[in-house]
């Protein structure tokens, strides 16, 4: 009886039957969220505040190999801050990551600030 290796087996299958790898919309969400965070860490390290992200996935199997993604991304800032800076900071990073680590083609990323916290919790608002 013979035995047939595995590379040698799937030599003979061709290559568009073999099967495909595909990334789980969870698993992007969360490269996204972790390169959010990290953009707002490095762009307030002093910041005493934990930078939080929320992200939705929306997928198009258009683009081969891994398909092409749309991402919606909720993040908190301190405040005061410069709101676009950080937001445009998220969306470069963010677009960057999904595409370097899921192999995936990004053709929108948008930021949403959800909350902006006072960098000073004892500090008084003035009237």
């Amino acid at each position: 009886m013979a035995t047939v290796s595995a590379s040698a087996a799937a030599a003979d299958v061709p290559a568009g039957e073999r099967g495909a790898t595909r990334v789980a919309d969870r698993v992007v969400a969360k490269i996204a969220a972790r390169a959010a965070r990290e953009a707002l860490h490095a762009a307030a390290p002093g910041d005493p505040t934990d930078a939080h992200a929320t992200v939705t996935v929306a997928r198009r199997e258009v683009h081969p190999p891994f398909g092409e993604a749309r991402l919606r991304v909720a993040v908190e800032l301190a405040y005061p801050t410069p709101i676009g800076a950080h937001c445009g900071l998220v969306r470069r990073q963010v677009a960057e990551r999904v595409r370097t680590l899921a192999g995936m083609t990004v053709t929108e990323v948008a930021v949403r600030v959800e909350r902006l916290n006072a960098s000073s919790p004892g500090r008084e608002r003035l009237r």
